[in-house]
Formats: structure tokens, sequence, C-alpha cells
């Protein structure tokens, strides 16, 4: 007799599985099935009745039907969508059928997350359909209409000067100023700004709202990362405006800086730090260029910007030092701005700062402090006279880490006796042994900082020769001068402004025999034939002085 094997209960199992499996796959296949049926029927029905005002049940019923299968399967669903023609029928919906409307916005707004479906949008004239919705006072149709026109929009420059040709800058700002407490409808709406501020002619309609004290009350009032970097972006971009700068400091824009700085202070965090890098760059920007800097200083932006110095001058975080002292360079720029800044003790609350330990800070604090002074006796009277900060620049003076604050430092003495006009300043500087740094200073290997050394050697000499006649002598200045007019490399505005010098050195009886025992006299003569005409004239002027002769 033959026996049957029987399987196994494991191979039963695995049957049982497979057969399991089979029909969920085929129960699948029947309700995917259905659900295109059903999405089918809806597109249907709304092609037949979508403008029908009387069928308003049933086309938000189909309406609904479409978002659920958006829901379940949005490529499929978007295939049939496509293949459908809905896009003309939601177009008649949005203008003819107020109680559905936003729930066709709705729609809209799903459809345009997909890139493939944008274009059939656009080919529908949606994008103008819904720009009259964003006039509504119902928050959930300025909702869905906002994100659809966004997403329908996003990335297409052409649409997007379309929508700021016909107005929509207004109906942001309305949205933003009406709803300011809304955090969907500000989120939506600052995206929307986000998109177009990059273009000249949303600036230019931006300009004329009140778009500055808006942003501003939403950057007071952000309460997480992601709301204050899109603020931070739409501030940029406004930044880059000259009306809407002026705009965003007489907002008070500067302030909540100036808080979020400070509120942000030695976090660690990653989040944190993007944040004070993206306001640190939002101050810079915004006094960027000259046209604005006047009128900053009038809005009071300086001693703003010194007192978040003050508060960050110790902190080893330098981003915000930086952005900080960067604007304040800014502001030193024009002539007007100086005085003005004078006069309210900015000189003096600069050289304060300088007792920071950060090498960058005092760079920039040096090189503000000393484009204040350029042109400004009064400025280079008070600094000159400061015995604090004179011995902190002689300090500095010395070969050090940091080549940037040692050249600055040199710069900014030279820059001190170059525009002062007073003896007492002299002696100041000479008291604090700065000048051997000025006699060094001739010899660097800028030839725009042997130039500042070389005049501010010749005015001070003018000044008060007798003060400084000692230290010449002991810094060797007559033999570095022969020197440069010997060498063939010397540029000729340095050769000329040598000459310049040495014709007020011969004033001294005792630098007159120094310059006549080095035979300098030799090489004058030398560049009575130089190629330069300058060069040429102050050599026969100084050969005239050496011999006693008067110049002609």
């Amino acid at each position: 007799m033959t026996t049957v094997a029987l399987p196994s209960s494991t191979h039963v199992c695995l049957r049982l599985a497979s057969i399991q499996a089979d029909i969920q796959v085929a129960e699948l296949q029947v309700l995917s099935l259905l659900e295109r049926e059903t999405l089918s029927q809806h597109l249907e029905f709304l092609r037949l009745y979508g403008d029908d005002t009387e069928a308003e049940d049933q086309i938000l019923e189909s309406l609904n039907g479409i978002l659920l299968a958006l829901t379940e399967d949005k490529q499929r669903s978007f295939g049939l969508l496509r293949e459908s023609g809905i896009f003309l029928t939601l177009a008649k919906i949005l203008k003819g059928n107020p109680q559905c409307a936003v729930k066709a916005a709705q729609v809209l707004s799903e459809i345009a997350k997909n890139d493939e479906m944008k274009k059939p949008c656009i080919e529908a004239d949606l994008v103008l359909t819904l720009i009259p919705l964003l006039e509504s006072t119902d928050q959930e149709m300025l909702l869905y209409a906002g994100r659809a026109i966004g997403r329908i929009c996003y990335d297409n420059r052409d649409l997007q000067e379309q929508l700021v040709k016909v107005g929509v800058i207004a109906s942001l700002v309305r949205i933003l100023t009406d709803y300011a407490e809304s955090e969907p409808l500000v989120h939506v709406d600052l995206l929307a700004l986000c998109n177009l501020a990059d273009l000249d002619t949303a600036k230019e309609a931006l300009s004329k709202t009140n778009i500055a004290e808006q942003l501003v009350k939403q950057l007071r009032r952000a309460e997480n990362h992601e709301r204050l970097e899109i603020v931070f972006e739409v501030l940029q971009a406004l930044a880059e405006n000259d009306a809407l700068k002026v705009q965003l400091v007489e907002a008070g824009v500067q302030e909540v800086l100036s808080e979020i700085l400070l509120r942000l202070q030695g976090s660690s965090q990653a989040e944190d730090t993007c944040i004070v890098k993206a306001a640190s760059d939002l101050i810079v920007s915004l006094l960027l260029g000259d046209g604005n800097c006047g009128r900053m200083v009038q809005l009071g932006v300086i001693h703003q910007l010194l007192d978040l110095l003050e508060k960050h001058v110790e902190s080893e975080d330098i981003s915000v030092q930086h952005a900080a002292l960067s604007a304040l360079r800014n502001l030193t720029i024009p002539v007007v701005n100086k005085v003005q800044m004078l006069e309210e003790g900015v000189a003096e609350r600069i050289n304060a700062l300088l007792r920071s330990k950060m090498p960058p800070a005092q760079f920039k604090l040096l090189e503000t402090l000393r484009m204040l002074a350029d042109g400004q006796a009064d400025a280079a009277e008070i600094l000159g006279q400061d015995p604090t900060l004179l011995n902190r620049l002689v300090q500095w003076c010395n070969p050090n880490d940091h080549t940037g604050v040692h050249g600055e430092a040199n710069r900014l003495l030279a820059s001190i006796l170059r525009h002062n006009r007073s003896q007492e300043v002299v002696k100041a500087i000479q008291e604090a042994q700065g000048v051997k740094h000025l006699v060094s200073m001739t010899t660097s290997e800028h030839t725009a900082m042997q130039n500042e050394a070389l005049n501010a050697l010749a005015i001070a000499s003018a000044i008060d020769l007798e003060t400084l006649e000692d230290s010449f002598k002991e810094s060797q200045l007559v033999q570095s001068l022969h020197k440069l007019l010997q060498d063939d490399k010397t540029t000729p505005e340095v050769k000329y402004n040598s000459m310049a010098l040495l014709c007020s050195l011969l004033n001294s009886g005792d630098l007159r025999q120094e310059i006549e025992e080095d035979k300098i006299k030799e090489t004058l003569e030398e560049l009575c034939s130089h190629s330069n005409p300058n060069v040429v004239k102050e050599a026969v002027t100084t050969l005239q002085v050496l011999r006693g002769e008067t110049p002609h």
C-alpha cells in the first residue's frame, strides 16, 4: 500500500499567509477601483453642475470628496484631475458661487502642492481668479486663496511680476495689518512677501504702504525660530531699498534687533546662532550706502548701536560686535554725520569701548575713530589729548599678534596729528612716546601708510618742531628719509612727501646739521632729473631751502 505524505504545519501556515496576502491585495485593488470611481463621479458632477448655485450641498460634497481622495492617494488623484478639466470648473465656482468658493480655494491649495499641477492652474487663469478673493473678510477664504496663489506662483518670476502689477501687495499688507494675531494667516502672508520681496517692483509698491511697521510688529511678537527666519528674510530683502530702510528704522526695527541679540546672547544652540547672525547682518544692511546715513544719525541709531556694543563688548561672540561696528563705520563716512556725532560725544563712547579684549573689535573701533577724525580738527583735538587712548595706541603700535590692530593704531595716531592744529596734541603724543612709531611708519610696506605718516610728521613739525626735535634724532628720522629718497622702488608721492618733511626739519639747527652730514644734498640734486615733474619741483625747492635761498 502506498503512503501519502501530509504537508507539514509550516507549509500550511505559509500557504495560508500567501492566500491572505493575495486577498488583501485584491481588496486594496477593489478599494482603489471604488475610490477611483468615486472620485470620477465627483469630478463628473462638478463638470456638469459646478456652476449651478442651487446644487451647493452636492457641490460641497464633491469638493470634499476630492480633498479626501487627495489625502488617500495623491498621485492617482492628480492623474484623474488632469484628465477631468476640473480647473475651469473650479474657476467658475470661485467666481460665481460664494457659498462653495472657500472649499474650492482649499481644493486648489492642495492641488497646487504638486509641481506638475501648476501648469493647468495657470492655463485656467486661476491666479487672476483668486486675487480678488484676497479682499474677502472671511479668514478661511484668505488662508486658502493665499496658499493657492503662493504655491502656484512659487519660483515663477513672470507670474510674480503679474501679481505685483495687479495690486497684490496692497492686499498682503492689509491682511498682515487686519489679522496680525492670526498665526496661520500671518504665516501664509509672510511666505508670500518672502517670495515677492526680491522684485524691485514689489519693493517699490511696499514702500508706499505701512509694511515696515507691520513687519517690526511681527518681529517683536515672533516666538519661534521659523517665524523669526521668515521675517528676517523679508526684512533683508527690503533693506536693499533706500526708502524702506528709513521706514524700518523709523518703525524701530533696530531696537527690536537689539532686544533679540541681547536675549540670545551667550546661547550655544545652533538655531539661536543662526538668528543672531541674521539680526547682525540686517543691522549692517540697514546702514549700507551713504544715502540714509544722515537720516539714521538723526533718528538716534548711532547711540542704539553703541548701547548694543557696550552690552556685548565683553562677549566672545563677535558676530554682533562685527555687525554693530560695521554699521557704526558706515555712519562715520558722511562729513555732516561726523560733526553731529562729535557734538553728541560719540568719540568718547567709542574710545571707552576699546577696553574690549577682542582684536577684531579693537580693529573696527580704531578704524571708526580714524574715520571720525578724518578732516575734523575738533575730533583730532579731543582724541589727541586723551592720555588713556594715546597710551593704548602706543602699546598697540608695537608689533603684536594682530597686524590689523597694529596697523590701525599707527594710522589713527597719524590721523590725529594730520588733522590737528593744536600744540597741546603734539606735546601729548610726544609724551606718550608715539613719535617713534610714526617714524617707523614712514618705512611701511604700504604706500598709503607711508604718506599718512610723512604728512602727519610734516604738520606736527610745522606746529611745534622744538617739542619733536629730540624724538626725531633718537628715531633717526633724517636717515630714514634719506633712504626713501635713494631707493628707486620708493613711489614718487612718497619721495615728494619725504622732501616736504625735510623742508620742515631744516628749521631746526640740529636737524639741519644731520641733513648736511648725511649728504642728502647729493641725492636731491640727482632727483632734479627724476622722471616725475612733481618730484623734480620738490627737489629743487628743498635744495633752495637747504642752501638758505628763498624758494620760487
